[in-house]
């Protein structure tokens, strides 16, 4: 399974959508299914992205913006916008140079980049292309010694945080995985599990990945293990998969310095609710403990408004960088980056904001 050939004009590709449709006639069909699909009846997965769509933006008029500035910071450092990139598993399934493109492409856009551990190309040459701030994504391995050395190797390679995913203690049924018994094709492993003996997927019918993610990651996760992995690192750590205001308001008070709204782009529980409802209880929950983030589902710039509006310090986004990626590698990335930039730039000054810290609430009320 591998990116089909082929070259795709960039100038007509105006949207994330855009980009998209492309990416699917790019695609050989079971990577399309792995990069698009989401658990069971993919309710969650429609409902990300819809969710998004049902908010309106209530602007104001005669508010003399002038040039609009969209930096913001992620636990204390400076990115050029609130757009960042989503940790992602398997880039290489959209093109050759995999996550060292997207890392080039986030240092292009100015902005965070956060590296999968089931990530195509190891830490060490993700990282060295990378510019900061750069974050990488761990889950917790039944055999914590795995975990530990993975841990030691981020901060050996410059990782600057720790991205605990806490929403696949086992992996959700995905039908189209199963459908098409995915796994990575020959050639390409779990480069940062190789070394440990844990770099490919076991051969079943069925989905390779769930089989992996059965065999591999601690099921019985709990906040023991955020209490274990806020103490074996220095650094701040952010758990990605909070649903709720009490987890989440929790796993400040056991550490973690910063929560991701996310339900696993939809790939995981199925109608679990959109991240655009979960937002709001999550950041008043969470008060002045910790950031907060969300994912899921984020195709305008509009919808980073509204995301901002409802409280979030900055959006990750994931399958659009994938998208832009297999449509035209580094630049196909970055310029989907940037498609969100300017669509965000557009919001602000339609709504009536010159800065980040000039959206609110108000936004989304009459």
């Amino acid at each position: 399974m591998s990116a089909k050939t082929g070259l795709v004009n960039s100038e007509l590709l105006l949207s994330v959508g855009d980009y998209a449709r492309a990416a699917r006639g790019k695609l050989a069909d079971g990577v399309r299914d792995y990069f698009e699909g989401g658990a069971l009846d993919e309710i969650t997965l429609r409902e990300n992205t819809a969710g998004w769509e049902r908010l309106k933006l209530y602007y104001r008029v005669l508010a003399g913006v002038g040039e609009r500035d969209m930096s913001t910071t992620v636990l204390g450092q400076r990115i050029s916008m609130p757009i960042v990139v989503a940790p992602t598993a398997f880039h290489k399934l959209a093109c050759e140079t995999g996550e060292i493109a997207t890392a080039r492409a986030a240092k292009a856009a100015g902005t965070l980049f956060i590296l999968s551990s089931l990530s195509n190309t190891a830490m060490e040459a993700v990282f060295s292309e990378a510019a900061n701030p750069k974050w990488f994504q761990l889950y917790i391995y039944r055999d914590r010694a795995i975990t530990g050395e993975l841990l030691q190797r981020a901060e050996a390679a410059g990782a600057e945080a720790i991205v605990l995913t806490v929403d696949a203690p086992g992996l959700g049924t995905r039908e189209r995985d199963s459908r098409n018994n995915f796994r990575l094709p020959d050639g390409l492993t779990v480069e940062n599990l190789t070394p440990v003996g844990k770099g490919t997927m076991p051969e079943v019918k069925g989905s390779g990945l769930a089989a992996y993610v059965q065999e591999n990651f601690k099921s019985d996760l709990g906040f023991d293990d955020l209490d274990w992995l806020c103490g074996a690192t220095r650094l701040p750590v952010v758990v990605k998969g909070v649903c709720r205001g009490d987890d989440a308001r929790r796993a400040a008070e056991h550490g973690a310095k910063a929560v991701v709204v996310s339900n696993h782009g939809g790939r995981q529980l199925d109608t679990a609710p959109a991240t655009c409802e979960v937002l709001p209880h999550v950041v008043e929950a969470a008060g002045d403990l910790c950031e907060v983030y969300v994912d899921g589902g984020i195709r305008r710039g509009s919808d980073v408004l509204k995301a901002i509006a409802l409280g979030a310090q900055a959006v990750l986004v994931g399958r659009p960088i994938l998208w832009g990626l297999a449509v035209g590698g580094e630049q196909g990335s970055i310029n989907v980056l940037e498609i969100l930039r300017r669509e965000l730039d557009e919001a602000m000054l339609l709504c009536g904001c010159t800065r980040i810290k000039d959206i609110g609430r108000w936004a989304l009320e009459p």
